[in-house]
């Protein structure tokens, strides 16, 4: 999907519909800049469920955060928006939204 005024194509995935596995959640965060914990929804029934909010917050515990990420796509924060750019956002605010879909000024195009 290429936004409007010629800004990135994007991607779209419909809601928990379809889960994302644990290397396309390990990808996502790379380019999300963010810990599994960070798009975490731990008031989610499935998040008591396993406790999250026991759960430590460390590079230790981070495989742990993303599998049930994978097995639980219902606690993962949405929408999130991935450009092909590379680019992705928890797009939670206009702000967000606007930073994926702007289109970016090229070196040399003013």
């Amino acid at each position: 999907m290429a936004a409007r005024g010629g800004g990135p194509s994007v991607g779209r995935r419909r809601g928990s519909t379809v889960a994302p596995g644990a290397r396309e959640l390990e990808d996502l965060l790379t380019r999300l800049g963010l810990e599994p914990w960070d798009i975490a929804r731990t008031g989610e029934i499935a998040a008591k469920d396993l406790g999250l909010h026991t759960w430590r917050r460390e590079a230790s515990d981070r495989a742990r955060w993303i599998t049930a990420l994978a097995e639980h796509p219902s606690l993962i924060q949405r929408p999130i928006i991935t450009a092909d750019d590379g680019t992705a956002v928890v797009a939670r605010t206009d702000a967000a939204v606007r930073s994926v879909l702007s289109p970016t000024p090229r070196s040399g195009h003013a």
